[in-house]
């Protein structure tokens, strides 16, 4: 009987397996080397930027650069790629890793969610926090990114596994535009402009 559980009980382990595996890969993300600016202010039109980089496996990631705030949008845009503005009303920036959560079905290895950590400067003194970002990468047929939600890191031990977990849940069926953004924690003020 034990002989025969053995084999069944393995059975389950690689159905499993094939449901589609999720992982961690991750990239860098330095604006002099890895992106290319493709629209900028002009003298005396402010101070604003647009720059395409590399993500993940021809993923690109876009930064919408405005007065010491980003937006940034992880996957493939539509074609109007300034359509979205989602940032913190606070000076910010985001940091060197982006995380991408990967679902691998047999050969084919697909970012279905993005997790990057972002400084928010803080107005009245010098100390700034740290917010993971969980967004939802938008796919060649879709054309669905956005943030699906914010995780407080600074003094947050469990950020990475909650950032994970949020992103796991949410970011395949989440509707951009739509649904509701999770907060974990007293994040700084976050908004989405649609244009």
């Amino acid at each position: 009987m034990r002989a025969l559980l053995i084999p069944l009980a393995l059975a389950g382990l690689c159905q499993t397996a094939h449901a589609g595996d999720i992982s961690s890969a991750y990239t860098d993300l330095d604006w002099k080397k890895d992106c290319v600016t493709y629209a900028q202010a002009g003298q005396n039109d402010g101070d604003w930027a647009n720059l395409v980089c590399s993500g993940y496996r021809g993923y690109p990631v876009l930064i919408g650069y405005d007065d010491a705030r980003e937006s940034v949008y992880y996957g493939f845009p539509s074609d109007d790629m300034t359509a979205v503005w989602e940032s913190f009303t606070g000076f910010n920036g985001s940091g060197p890793k982006v995380e991408w959560r990967i679902e691998t079905n047999g050969d084919v290895a697909i970012p279905f969610a993005a997790i990057h950590r972002r400084s928010v400067s803080h107005p009245d003194d010098d100390k700034s926090t740290d917010v993971l970002i969980v967004a939802k990468v938008a796919q060649p047929e879709e054309h669905q990114g956005c943030t699906v939600g914010l995780v407080l890191a600074t003094g947050n031990p469990q950020a990475n596994d909650q950032a994970r977990k949020l992103a796991d849940e949410k970011a395949k069926t989440f509707v951009c535009g739509k649904d509701k953004r999770e907060v974990i924690g007293d994040v700084p003020p976050f908004g989405r402009v649609d244009n």
